[in-house]
């Protein structure tokens, strides 16, 4: 390993933000190669790239050049244990038995109307067929669908998670975009979730509440908890 990747790396882990940037843009190449393993498995690819992005700077924080290994057979496991237990955990929402078990009718049930009928059901062919009401068939569509980007409006007011936490000047965007999807990590199950519903998903509070099975007012409360501890964890950085 070279001189210059050492003294990069070393400047990255005393706080080099830029310097820190600039590793994730050379490694970009090992971290594609970890996450096409990852593909097709119902998260977008730029999602998961994210997520290797994450792991990436944990490797830059942890490597110690004195152990004589290579920076890239450090980093590998550190991008793909991060993919590994976004995908075990099912993203930042645990889903209930009872939901994924609606989502699995639900899946069937449009299988079958689709093979009958040549098209796409609708809601309400699917809720007979299934005897679901038609709010739990979007309830458990959603939750149980693939998370989207950091970018994604909410279903209420149209702001992204992005926008709600700051504007970010196109070059910082990427590394910020990491930034908060670690500092979402770090905040506690409850709040991490209603995130997750309302930013990633597009729900409302309304919704959120009846998923969660808190009232809106939780819910809210539960939000703006949150936003005020990312904006504390990305302060931080």
């Amino acid at each position: 390993m070279s001189e210059d990747l050492y003294a990069d790396i070393r400047l990255a882990q005393q706080g080099d933000r830029q310097r820190a940037g600039r590793l994730v843009e050379e490694n970009a190449g090992l971290i594609w190669s970890v996450v096409r393993r990852f593909t097709g498995r119902g998260v977008d690819a730029e999602d998961l790239y994210q997520l290797g992005c994450v792991g990436l700077l944990k490797a830059i924080d942890g490597f110690d050049e004195r152990f004589g290994t290579r920076f890239s057979t450090y980093a590998v496991p550190k991008i793909s244990g991060e993919i590994r237990r976004f995908l075990r955990d099912d993203g930042a929402v645990k889903v209930s038995r009872g939901v994924k078990e609606q989502a699995a009718q639900i899946r069937a049930a449009r299988g079958a109307l689709e093979q009958r009928n040549g098209r796409e059901p609708t809601l309400s062919e699917l809720a007979r067929e299934t005897g679901l009401e038609v709010e739990e068939i979007v309830l458990a569509q959603t939750v149980t669908g693939p998370t989207e980007s950091l970018q994604r409006e909410s279903g209420e007011d149209g702001f992204s998670l992005e926008l709600v936490l700051g504007d970010y000047c196109a070059e910082e965007r990427m590394l910020e975009s990491v930034s908060l999807r670690a500092a979402i990590e770090r905040l506690p199950e409850r709040e991490r979730q209603v995130i997750a519903l309302r930013y990633f998903h597009g729900m409302t509070q309304q919704s959120c509440a009846r998923v969660l099975h808190v009232s809106q007012v939780q819910i809210s409360r539960l939000e703006r908890r949150a936003i005020e501890k990312l904006r504390e964890h990305l302060a931080e950085e």
